[in-house]
């Protein structure tokens, strides 16, 4: 035999990603998309004093970056009220996520989840063996007190939730999620993904202690800040956890440019301010644009809005393609019955012009089909 001898772990898993990316559609179709609203990215883009702050790092980029992102380390932590030793910086979450399955979970472990949240996590945890435990979505929404229920049934080492969450936009409010930490079993770790939380109302953020055991939080520069590209994320946990993670991270993962981006975007008070007026703004034309095609929509605190095509995943699926043939690019849930809906990110005026353009004769093929 030739080649590499993988694993019996890598062997039995399929050769997938949890997203196909725009750009290999747009290969595919060999056409580019007039709107580019299906990856939960930020088309308004991040502070132009990120841009500055990143254009000049580019003339030292041939220097590695700093392996502990200090500086954003210590900015983050002031800005949350923490040491520094609670806070981590790495590729995303969805890199975090990664190291974070590397760090607990062993083949056979079990994980909880929502049955249609984010696929990534799932991903992550079959990549390193991890079993996963599912629970279905009550009234659009994660199910907290059914997530709980299931990790103490299956002994599980992690159980995940977004608040807010995705691919709904729905939400749980700050007392739900503090409640839910509190019956987290002993064993368990409770991962909890704020990539949105900027977006939500005064009162979702969860009030949590920095050294709580029991939670690990994570954030992002992608979603309020629009730096997708640049794959900035940090959690906040206890230091213990925080430092065991140097055993397995990639030390110099972290672009210096990206570095001195998220430092700025994240002093940019101002700026962060106009975006979520911005995303508000945005989320409320998408809502007149399905309301307009006889849809409805579920009330979000995202940078995205689901919205309900009114019967099933088939026919969702059938707007879904139908948009892209229109070089409309969205995306929808993976799971019945959320997977009645589309998701639509926000975006610049022009983006939302041509959706809005092109879902009446989607909507119109789709029903023809």
């Amino acid at each position: 035999m030739t080649g590499p001898r993988y694993t019996r772990l890598i062997d039995s898993l399929p050769a997938t990603v949890p997203f196909v990316g725009p750009e290999e559609h747009e290969r595919l179709a060999g056409r580019r998309f007039a709107a580019r609203l299906g990856a939960n990215e930020n088309g308004f883009g991040p502070s132009p004093r990120a841009i500055a702050a990143m254009a000049a790092a580019a003339g030292d980029v041939w220097k590695y970056g700093d392996s502990t992102s200090f500086e954003l380390r210590t900015a983050i932590a002031e800005h949350h009220g923490v040491a520094v030793e609670n806070v981590l910086v790495g590729e995303g979450i969805d890199g975090l996520l990664g190291y974070l399955c590397r760090l607990v979970i062993e083949p056979g472990d079990a994980v909880v989840t929502s049955d249609g949240a984010y696929p990534t996590f799932n991903y992550h945890v079959a990549g390193f063996g991890g079993v996963l435990h599912k629970v279905p979505y009550a009234d659009d929404h994660e199910d907290p007190q059914a997530l709980i229920a299931k990790a103490t049934e299956v002994g599980a080492k992690l159980v995940y939730i977004a608040n807010p969450d995705n691919p709904m936009g729905t939400y749980h409010p700050r007392e739900t999620i503090e409640a839910m930490i509190e019956a987290v079993p002993a064993g368990t770790l409770m991962v909890l993904d704020e990539a949105y939380v900027e977006f939500a109302d005064d009162g979702t953020e969860a009030r949590i202690k920095a050294d709580d055991p029991r939670a690990i939080r994570m954030r992002t520069f992608s979603k309020a800040h629009g730096m997708a590209g640049a794959r900035v994320g940090y959690a906040l946990a206890a230091p213990e956890l925080i430092a065991a993670f140097d055993k397995i991270r990639n030390h110099f993962g972290m672009c210096r440019i990206s570095q001195a981006g998220a430092l700025a975007a994240l002093q940019d008070k101002t700026w962060q301010a106009y975006m979520r007026l911005l995303v508000a703004g945005a989320r409320d034309r998408i809502d007149v644009i399905a309301r307009e095609n006889g849809l409805s929509t579920l009330p979000s605190a995202t940078n995205f809005v689901a919205v309900d095509c009114g019967q099933d995943g088939d026919f969702a699926r059938a707007v879904l393609q139908e948009l892209d043939a229109r070089a409309v690019f969205v995306r929808m849930p993976f799971v019945a019955p959320q997977n009645r809906c589309i998701r639509v990110s926000v975006g610049p005026e022009a983006e939302l012009d041509a959706f809005a353009t092109a879902l009446p004769d989607a909507l119109k093929a789709a029903r023809a089909r």
